[in-house]
């Protein structure tokens, strides 16, 4: 494939796609793609701002619904 995902990396899961989407959106080629390495450092990403909602000293409820909101959104259980 031409765009920004040419391994088989891309397309397993649906955190996958947006980091895909996003990758686009940043400028980034055909040439580049989204390896392993990349993959991992983005659901870092997500999980880091998953966690800081969890450690915030509101309604457990809400925070709890938040984190499973980012978690969901770009696919990281």
């Amino acid at each position: 494939s031409s765009d920004v995902c040419s391994s088989d990396l891309c397309g397993r899961s649906e955190m996958n796609e947006r980091i895909r989407e996003l990758a686009k959106q940043a400028g980034w080629n055909g040439f580049e793609a989204l390896d392993e390495r990349n993959e991992k450092f983005a659901e870092l990403i997500v999980r880091e701002c998953a966690e800081t909602i969890e450690s915030q000293d509101v309604d457990p409820s809400f925070k709890n619904r938040m984190s499973w909101a980012i978690k969901t959104k770009f696919g990281v259980e």
